[in-house]
């Protein structure tokens, strides 16, 4: 009898070993799921110029785009680096040397950026050219605003940065306030019985816009009946006389200065104001718009600009 319970013992002992051997080989509970959890949360995202996979919050950001900087200003998001030549004047902030210059909008600074060693790059019309050189240092994505199809384009690109850096209800709480500007705005200016021409003075020259072009929002977006449907659309705009604004003879002029955008001199006022123009219905009733450069020309797109483009266009129609 004791043989065998001094057996039956051993047997115990043995299996009780063997299992806590498998037990001791195996991970402790949790860890796979914790490993998962450490490892960093990413998202595809799609893009004019392909499909990027980002990890989400990225700590070194490097823009090349002045609307995308103004949207990460407004939700707190620190940047790492940029062009720091021709930063609008009320990001001017970031010309501080606590953040890197990564080179010139048409010209970066390869070396530079690559020295930054960001996790995220993010470009528009002027770079996309160099795509791959950018890709080739760290995920690199478009957020270009598509001008033909500007609401769309604009929320979408929000709504990619809210996603990426954690920010969804600060994203969707500015884009309904600036709808809601839209909204007043266009209701506002499509009662009215009032054409508008938006143009661009550039050392002495003038390029008009109309819908689907580059400021062609104040027709498609705001409301503004455009007082020519045939404007060629493009981004450098249809070059055109002071006679052609003389025949056209809008009732509202609104005007983009380009020199005051790039650091040079101030020209628009001195352009438009001569004795051609002085005859048109713009000008005899006081409806000439001086529209803030900053917005229109350097930062369109970004959450701060739409909502100042839609204040300025508001006061500007009487």
């Amino acid at each position: 009898m004791n043989k065998k319970l001094a057996l039956f013992f051993l047997i115990v002992t043995m299996a009780i070993f063997t299992a806590a051997c498998g037990t001791s080989s195996s991970a402790p509970a949790g860890t796979e799921k914790e490993a998962a959890a450490s490892e960093p949360e990413t998202i595809t995202v799609k893009h004019q110029l392909g499909e990027t996979t980002v990890t989400k919050n990225p700590e070194k950001v490097v823009v090349f785009d002045f609307g995308v900087l103004d949207s990460l200003d407004k939700l707190g998001v620190e940047v790492t680096g940029l062009p720091q030549a021709n930063v609008p004047t009320y990001l001017e902030k970031y010309k501080d040397a606590k953040y890197k210059n990564a080179g010139g909008l048409k010209e970066p600074d390869f070396e530079a950026i690559n020295e930054m060693a960001p996790d995220l790059i993010i470009i528009s019309g002027r770079q996309q050219d160099s795509y791959e050189e950018f890709s080739e240092i760290a995920p690199t994505i478009f957020m270009g605003v598509d001008t033909t199809r500007y609401m769309d384009s604009y929320k979408e690109n929000a709504k990619t940065l809210g996603e990426i850096f954690g920010k969804e209800k600060e994203v969707e709480a500015e884009l309904a306030e600036v709808e809601k500007a839209i909204d007043s705005l266009h209701e506002k200016a499509s009662a009215m019985d009032k054409n508008g021409l938006i143009v661009l003075a550039n050392e002495g020259n003038l390029s008009a816009y109309g819908p689907g072009s580059r400021f062609g929002l104040l027709h498609d977006v705001f409301g503004v009946k455009p007082v020519d449907e045939n404007i060629e659309a493009s981004t450098h705009g249809q070059n055109i006389s002071f006679e052609y604004l003389l025949e056209k003879d809008p009732d509202y002029l609104f005007v983009v200065d380009r020199g005051i955008a790039v650091g040079g001199k101030a020209s628009a006022k001195s352009v438009i104001e001569n004795k051609l123009v002085e005859n048109t219905k713009a000008v005899k009733d006081g409806n000439v718009v001086y529209l803030n450069a900053d917005y229109w020309y350097l930062s369109g797109g970004g959450l701060t600009s739409v909502a100042e483009m839609v204040k300025e266009v508001e006061a500007g129609l009487k």
